[in-house]
């Protein structure tokens, strides 16, 4: 017995699983929101962090140049001051509250210099009241180009 060749008219279209296109189409799209999710979690968190560090080294540049414009020992003190907020807003109260030698080092280490130590900003950590002749200016000057470089 032989079959009669079956022709083109008696052949049903090509008919994919019942449900598989769509399932597998919300996969996709779910796959493709999340990853979407996630590229625009990981931009504003950079974005966040670059506008901290940016908005910190913008008031300590801010707050530098506002103590220009004082007398020398009132200088000295303003930058002090606000080496101290800074260190505080950076490390936390336990870096900020070092003496001596130690505070120093704590702002050598934070700016990656020697300035602190070995520099003319010993004064600043060495304490205002000795009576060693300090330039503010140069000191002034220094922590502008220090300050820049914040990347907190």
């Amino acid at each position: 017995m032989t079959q009669a060749p079956i022709g083109l008219e008696n052949l049903r279209g090509i008919h994919l699983p019942t449900g598989s296109a769509g399932a597998v189409q919300g996969e996709i799209a779910l796959a493709i929101a999340l990853g979407f999710l996630a590229a625009l979690l990981v931009a504003a968190i950079a974005w966040w962090r670059r506008r901290r560090s940016a908005s910190l080294r913008r008031i300590a540049l801010d707050e530098l140049a506002a103590a220009r414009g004082l007398p020398a020992e009132a200088r000295l003190v303003a930058q002090a001051r606000l080496l101290r907020r800074l260190v505080r807003t950076m490390r936390g109260e336990g870096a900020a509250d070092a003496k001596g030698a130690e505070w120093s080092a704590t702002l050598d280490r934070i700016f990656a210099t020697t300035f602190f130590s070995q520099g003319a900003g010993r004064v600043l950590g060495e304490g205002l009241y000795r009576r060693e002749p300090a330039d503010p200016a140069a000191i002034d000057a220094e922590l502008g180009r220090l300050l820049t470089r914040i990347k907190a």
